[in-house]
């Protein structure tokens, strides 16, 4: 007969497990921008109000188990015990200020933390324009005149103005360390202003799931400062193939794990073009088997490239 594992062996499974999950980045509890800072203190304050009830509710289970043990004769107990106002002032009455306090903190910061309000600063944001496609994200650089893929290059202490929208099915973007997550979908453009305070490297990843790629969806997000940036944007100017009609029709097609590149000039009508649904939306997941829906989905998803491909016009005309 197998003997049941004993403590030592589940202490031992429990402190593997530990160190597993110590590998793992604290990201949200780890900002790295302001507004990554205020919902950090959101999250701490809203996880002390709680202890309000937490915390004596967990004494107080303590405390009854231990009182009312068997052994305990100085215990007694009330068999006709019906009611109490005071109890019940207590029981409701922490709980309604908790509540109360919750909501206060979850509306002021909703406000505050409005992901389309900018952010304070003396330097004027840098506007980007973020595409999620069937698996990987477009980043648009309207300014500068550039666009890359699968990693986003910001200047520290310099907000960043973020356009997102879908070419495909809904998605999220979100950066843990930067701060507010964000839903994008096709035919909608929203809006968000997020800021990295120091030079360094963090990752982003899309938190919606949209199809074969989806676990695959991060991004490579490089905060540097003024001449790093300035450097970075002139060498992607320099090489690298122009984001056009043919090249975008190219890079919507499903594909996973694509490597980091850059476009050294961009159609800047291509992002508008894409919320506006000039262009077609990708066909999003397929089925494996190959069936109706399967198909039609592979039919609309080469039917739209071969349209984007023929006709140059598609990227190159219109208005926001």
């Amino acid at each position: 007969m197998a003997r049941k594992p004993g403590w030592a062996a589940r202490c031992g499974v429990l402190a593997a497990a530990c160190l597993a999950l110590a590998a793992c980045q604290p990201a949200v509890l780890d900002p790295a921008g302001p507004v990554a800072a205020q919902e950090r203190t959101i999250l701490f304050d809203s996880l002390l109000i709680m202890m309000a009830i937490v915390g004596p509710t967990i004494l107080a289970t303590l405390g009854f188990a231990w009182w009312f043990r068997a052994s305990n004769k100085r215990a007694f107990y009330l068999p006709n015990f019906a009611h109490s106002g005071r109890i019940e002032l207590v029981t409701w009455g922490i709980p309604l200020l908790t509540i109360t306090l919750l909501g206060g903190v979850a509306w002021i910061g909703s406000h505050q933390l409005d992901p389309a309000q900018p952010l304070d600063s003396k330097m004027p944001p840098l506007n980007v324009q973020v595409v999620s496609l069937d698996w990987k994200w477009l980043f648009i650089y309207p300014e500068q005149h550039m666009a890359a893929v699968n990693q986003l290059v910001v200047m520290a202490g310099q907000p960043v103005h973020f356009q997102v929208t879908s070419a495909s099915v809904m998605n999220s973007f979100f950066v843990p360390q930067l701060g507010s997550m964000l839903y994008n979908m096709n035919g909608m453009s929203g809006e968000l202003n997020l800021q990295a305070d120091q030079p360094g490297t963090y990752w982003g990843l899309s938190t919606h799931f949209s199809g074969d790629g989806f676990s695959d969806m991060m991004f490579e997000v490089r905060a540097l400062d003024a001449p790093g940036f300035n450097a970075w944007v002139d060498a992607a100017r320099k090489d690298g193939p122009v984001l056009n009609a043919a090249t975008y029709a190219e890079l919507a097609k499903q594909s996973i794990k694509d490597p980091q590149s850059t476009f050294r000039d961009v159609d800047p009508t291509l992002y508008w073009r894409v919320v506006n649904q000039e262009i077609a939306p990708g066909p999003g997941p397929v089925e494996s088997g190959g069936g109706q829906a399967g198909q039609e989905a592979k039919s609309l998803g080469s039917g739209a490239a071969q349209t984007a491909a023929a006709d140059p016009a598609i990227c190159t005309t219109g208005e926001r």
